[in-house]
């Protein structure tokens, strides 16, 4: 699976992007009233990371990134059967 990417900002943090990326799977799973495996994939990843985050303690790690004027992205990807997080700072 390739990794979820979410650029957060100021105005939008980590969590609303996830909430829209997970709706927009979802619509997308409807929408082609098919089986698609990787969308599925997709939509259990969004699913358990919003879940089990912390966003308070993951915002308070890349805020002060967003406010110096630095790009954040956010890679969200299965490993193991967890779900894991890469932070990339530009």
């Amino acid at each position: 699976m390739i990794p979820i990417e979410l650029k957060p900002k100021l105005s939008s943090c980590i969590e609303t992007l996830s909430k829209q990326e997970y709706e927009r799977t979802l619509h997308l799973l409807l929408k082609r009233g098919t089986v698609d495996e990787e969308l599925g994939e997709r939509l259990e990843v969004l699913r358990l990371f919003l879940e089990s985050t912390n966003f308070g303690h993951l915002r308070s790690q890349y805020e002060g990134y967003l406010e110096a004027g630095k790009r954040v992205t956010f890679q969200i990807y299965p490993e193991g059967g967890k779900i894991k997080l890469k932070m990339i700072v530009e």
